[in-house]
């Protein structure tokens, strides 16, 4: 297919650049570089993503979902005022 298309200065440079390189003909390498340009990108493998468990350092029987109510308990104490 025949067509006109209109490249900026320096990505037409760049194609002859790469056409001398590699010693092809220039409808050659614009044709790759649209073909690699229109293909959809290639998946790239991923690595699973792992968790290193460590210990808390909470002791037995404290509950971490009940530290929350310690702390308010802790805060009430401060609010309540001091007798002398």
């Amino acid at each position: 297919m025949r067509t006109t298309l209109t490249l900026d200065d320096d990505v037409a440079e760049a194609l002859k650049d790469q056409a001398r390189q590699l010693d092809q003909p220039f409808k050659q390498v614009v044709n790759n570089a649209l073909r690699r340009g229109l293909s959809p990108a290639a998946p790239q493998p991923r690595t699973p993503y792992r968790v290193a468990p460590h210990r808390s350092g909470l002791r037995p029987g404290v509950d971490p979902l009940r530290l929350n109510q310690l702390n308010d308990a802790l805060e009430a104490n401060d609010a309540e005022p001091t007798q002398a």
